[in-house]
């Protein structure tokens, strides 16, 4: 059996920018493990001060809509720019193994392969949205090897454009040239996370459509609040695959960033996305809590018997399994929890 490494030095790796250190680490921090978790937390404490200092992108869009392409590209550019570019990309979960499908690893094909860039696929498993849960520790982890630009993609199902919206800096939502069947499935609050949208595959026979698309979205998001004050979304016209309007994209983002900062929504954001990590992060232990305490996997099987008898409503069986949890952790006599 492999030796666990230290707290100590997996620090020492990461401050070297090591990327097997820092794959070794977002292990840890992923791990549901109990023992496990008290490092981890150890982990994240120490390379806090070392953190913060990079921009935070999310990109999300459609199935298809080439987000991966596109972001090997987009890196590229940030690459030779003179940045470190890291991509925590969220995968959709194996439905038989839970582990997480590396096919955008391998679409990524330069990015992969290049010395100033680190992808890390993870299974999005059961969080909302297919987000992974531990998606902002890695964030920070990457942060503290020296990455200062980090892109966090999306599966693009529905919430987990809200979820990662609340832990980046700018969000970035790709969509198709045919505007018209994309708004069939798009939903008003992700338009309202948007702070730049692109219209991908914008060449050749779809040209046309594309820029038709353009001032359709253009219209459309100038009857919503922007997520970012005094910020009109912009809609721009890409080609990831021939790499065309990827210089537009680069001073739009650097725009976006001095605009934000001189602002102070830069700051007022991350300071937000902070208290939000510490809500939505209550919120799973309480849940935790509550599933795994012996009381309610006592009378849950009763319960979920009455439901389905129609005996006693959803809410009805809720509240019974919530007060019985409550009473007995008041009584004193539910598990110490590690608060480490």
């Amino acid at each position: 059996m492999r030796k666990r490494p230290s707290t100590a030095s997996l620090l020492a790796g990461i401050r070297a920018s090591d990327v097997l250190a820092l794959s070794r680490a977002i292990t840890l921090v992923e791990s549901v493990l109990e023992t496990d978790l008290a490092q981890a937390d150890e982990l994240i404490r120490q390379c806090l001060p070392l953190a913060g200092r990079s921009t935070r992108l999310g990109i999300s869009g459609v199935p298809g809509v080439g987000k991966s392409t596109f972001i090997d590209a987009l890196g590229m550019q940030f690459i030779e720019q003179g940045r470190r570019v890291a991509v925590l990309a969220i995968d959709p979960s194996s439905q038989q193994s839970k582990g997480s499908i590396l096919g955008d690893k391998t679409r990524m094909a330069r990015l992969s392969r290049h010395p100033s860039a680190y992808i890390r696929p993870s299974p999005a498993g059961r969080s909302l949205g297919g987000v992974a849960r531990k998606t902002r520790e890695s964030m920070l982890l990457c942060e503290a090897a020296g990455f200062d630009l980090i892109i966090v993609e999306t599966v693009g199902v529905g919430q987990s454009e809200v979820a990662v919206q609340a832990m980046v800096d700018c969000f970035v939502l790709l969509m198709l040239p045919n505007a018209g069947d994309e708004l069939q499935g798009i939903k008003k609050g992700i338009l309202e996370l948007v702070d730049i949208m692109l219209i991908n595959k914008a060449d050749g026979e779809l040209l046309p459509a594309a820029q038709q698309a353009r001032k359709m979205y253009a219209q459309l998001l100038h009857l919503f609040s922007p997520a970012t004050p005094d910020w009109q979304p912009p809609v721009l016209l890409t080609s990831a695959l021939k790499e065309e309007g990827l210089e537009e994209v680069l001073q739009c983002i650097a725009q976006f960033e001095t605009h934000s900062k001189a602002s102070g929504h830069w700051q007022k954001r991350r300071q937000q996305q902070q208290l939000y990590w510490m809500e939505s992060t209550i919120r799973e232990l309480l849940e935790q809590s509550f599933f795994e305490h012996p009381q309610v996997k006592q009378a849950w099987p009763a319960c979920k018997a009455a439901v389905l008898a129609g005996e006693l409503s959803p809410v009805q069986a809720a509240r019974k399994l919530v007060h019985s949890w409550m009473r007995d952790r008041s009584a004193g006599s539910a598990p110490a929890t590690d608060d480490s």
